[in-house]
């Protein structure tokens, strides 16, 4: 095997898949990444065998090959090395890399030990723009459950509905819903899928938002397919909460404020919250929003902004944490909070036009008397 390629298209595709390595694994071969090269281009592959992952780049490639390498000492050599060419060679495991005056002897593990891909078929797969896939996970993947006590919250829910695509997170505090309109044409996802987060975020790192992917699914696997490469991951199992249930219907209080200011005034307020609850009370009335936390042997702090107010007052408390997170995803400059009762769920969406694309509920926190 022989190739030669840019030190700065190696790094940014080695850095695309070596992620997803895991830093400890029973199997070396799992520590390593598979490069494959031949024609006029570079395959990189990954897999910590729930996830796998494939990128191509352009490589001028003299003798064609295979052979895995340590992908962190890989990423690590190539990152560390001069922006010009990087010359790569070597026989079954001994590979050596060179940069300028600088080279490397590296060994490796043979190629046919690399745990095989998914097969998937794509021709029934739906076409979607890698950007909007994107797009869906970020608006709500953040809000996934991190914890083992109910492994189905710690996906993402992917549904197509007739014309209308969204996906759906929620930890039980908190829930986030984003929806687009679905591709046109008859292919479409067969079913609802629950996808881990973590494959969800490769698609980012492997295309362009403007890449066309097709997306092909079985029982227990999902599959993303690009000119770029390839993303596989294997699909959490089981029946998503009834999230409709939970999403109230008749919240008669409604606020609007800048998103920017308010997002400013939380963070002021947060510097001053419980590290345990991070806890802050929003108080409004007449058109005027009060901000305000209490912490013991830590102090307190308030700060009042003006706002559009329609409905009774209301003393609500929240995890200012949660409320910052649902922010930074608000695309307007607007942001539109309805409620209902301290003890009942808020919802917080976009203010305008697009109000109904993004929908986010947080659980409130109790106040202290």
């Amino acid at each position: 095997m022989q190739f030669t390629i840019g030190q700065s298209e190696f790094i940014e595709a080695l850095s695309a898949v070596a992620n997803i390595v895991p830093a400890r694994t029973p199997l070396p071969i799992i520590g390593n990444v598979l490069l494959s090269a031949d024609s006029d281009e570079l395959a990189l592959s990954a897999t910590d065998l729930d996830l796998s992952v494939t990128i191509r780049v352009k490589a001028k490639v003299e003798s064609p090959g295979r052979v895995t390498l340590p992908a962190r000492k890989l990423t690590d050599m190539i990152r560390a090395l001069p922006p010009s060419p990087v010359r790569v060679k070597g026989e079954a495991e001994h590979v050596t890399v060179e940069c300028e005056n600088s080279k490397f002897r590296v060994h490796g593990l043979p190629a046919e030990d690399f745990p095989t891909f998914p097969s998937l078929s794509f021709e029934d797969g739906i076409a979607v723009p890698a950007g909007t896939v994107e797009r869906l996970a970020a608006h709500t993947s953040f809000a996934a459950s991190n914890e083992d006590t109910r492994p189905i919250l710690n996906g993402v829910l992917w549904e197509v509905q007739g014309d209308r695509m969204q996906m759906v997170a929620t930890n039980g505090h908190r829930l986030a819903r984003y929806g687009v309109p679905a591709p046109s044409g008859p292919k479409k996802p067969a079913r609802d899928v629950i996808v881990p987060p973590k494959a969800l975020a490769q698609i980012g790192r492997i295309f362009g938002p403007d890449d066309e992917l097709v997306v092909a699914m079985d029982e227990k696997q999902i599959g993303f397919r690009g000119e770029r490469g390839v993303v596989y991951s294997r699909l959490i199992e089981g029946p998503y909460p009834n999230y409709e249930q939970v999403i109230p219907k008749d919240n008669d209080k409604r606020l609007r404020a800048d998103k920017e200011r308010l997002t400013a005034a939380l963070r002021r307020m947060a510097v001053m919250a419980s590290d345990q609850t991070h806890r802050v009370r929003l108080s409004m009335k007449d058109d005027a929003l009060k901000l305000y936390v209490s912490t013991p042997d830590v102090g307190e702090g308030s700060e009042e902004m003006m706002v559009s107010y329609e409905g009774d007052p209301i003393d609500i408390g929240f995890n200012a944490n949660y409320l910052l997170e649902v922010l930074r995803f608000v695309d307007s400059d607007e942001v539109e909070i309805s409620l209902k009762a301290p003890e009942r769920a808020a919802l917080v969406k976009p203010g305008g036009e697009n109000g109904d694309e993004y929908l986010c509920l947080v659980m409130p926190l109790r106040l202290q008397e």
